[in-house]
């Protein structure tokens, strides 16, 4: 097999050029023809970065000839930022030869561990957020901006549980990490919705509290109800389904405030027809649209 290139492809933007403040879909191969066919497709897509460190093959010939009509995010779900030992540095070397190749709009992380003494876990695991911590993942994400040459974007965690001897808040562990490193937020909507929904935590007060300046892309996604051991209702972020009536009315709460940003649709377990996919992204775009005009009128 051949060497993934790291030659960027043709009609890349330049390093940092950012995404545009459109609705953007989370590429799944099953939409490859129907995406390419779109004659009025998303404002971008996104890509998990682990699906892409092969060598070549058919997801690097789609992922290529989509990124000749679209910006491409990519997300990483691997490098756990959050982890106690050191970042793998085989990962962090085949994510920059991705970033390299393919010179994507955005690249974002999750505030959150995966792997543990060699041993690698399919989820992602929450963090005490204490003054220890603070440093261990700060220091992380230097070394990720460092060896990719750009900023990264950390996004916000669905969380089941908290830390009792945690010292700071979520949102401000957020923004002291953004303070101290210069990394963007990937506010993800539902992560906030479920997260302070299963911590009996005021939503609107957690975005008050964050750095919404550094907001440079948002998720949206479906959410499924479970219950606790002691029958408590609890959120589980599958991405499984439609985004939920309270999740749309908190993201319009959100860029009310923010202004139009990238956002991106997730349906990552029970994928739909490209067309129910397109749909939630166009619901999106019509609340972007909607503060862009109230942005207008507020300058005018």
């Amino acid at each position: 097999m051949n060497a993934i290139s790291t030659r960027p492809i043709a009609g890349t933007p330049p390093a940092g050029a950012g995404l545009p403040a459109q609705a953007g879909v989370g590429f799944k191969p099953r939409h490859y023809d129907e995406l390419q066919a779109d004659r009025m497709p998303p404002g971008f897509i996104e890509v998990h970065a682990e699906n892409y460190m092969g060598a070549g093959g058919l997801p690097h010939a789609q992922l290529t000839a989509l990124r000749e009509r679209l910006p491409v995010s990519l997300h990483g779900v691997g490098l756990s930022v959050g982890g106690e030992g050191p970042l793998d540095s085989d990962h962090l070397d085949r994510l920059a030869t991705l970033v390299g190749r393919y010179q994507p709009a955005a690249f974002s992380e999750h505030l959150a561990w995966s792997s543990h003494g060699g041993r690698f876990f399919n989820d992602l695991l929450p963090l005490r957020y204490d003054a220890a911590t603070l440093l261990r993942v700060c220091a992380h994400i230097d070394q990720v901006q460092e060896r990719l040459g750009r900023q990264m974007l950390l996004e916000n965690p669905s969380t089941y549980l908290e830390f009792e001897d945690s010292t700071y808040a979520e949102p401000d562990f957020l923004a002291a990490i953004v303070q101290r490193t210069g990394c963007g937020l990937l506010l993800d909507v539902n992560n906030v919705y479920v997260s302070c929904r299963n911590n009996r935590h005021d939503s609107l007060a957690y975005l008050a509290a964050l750095p919404l300046q550094a907001v440079k892309q948002i998720h949206l996604a479906g959410h499924s109800e479970d219950r606790s051991p002691q029958g408590e209702l609890l959120l589980i972020d599958d991405h499984g389904g439609p985004v939920a009536d309270a999740v749309w009315a908190l993201y319009a709460h959100t860029v009310a405030r923010t202004g139009p940003v990238a956002t991106l649709i997730e349906w990552d377990t029970r994928i739909p027809a490209y067309a129910a996919l397109r749909e939630e992204a166009r619901r999106a775009q019509a609340l972007l649209d909607d503060a862009s005009a109230a942005a207008r009128e507020m300058a005018a």
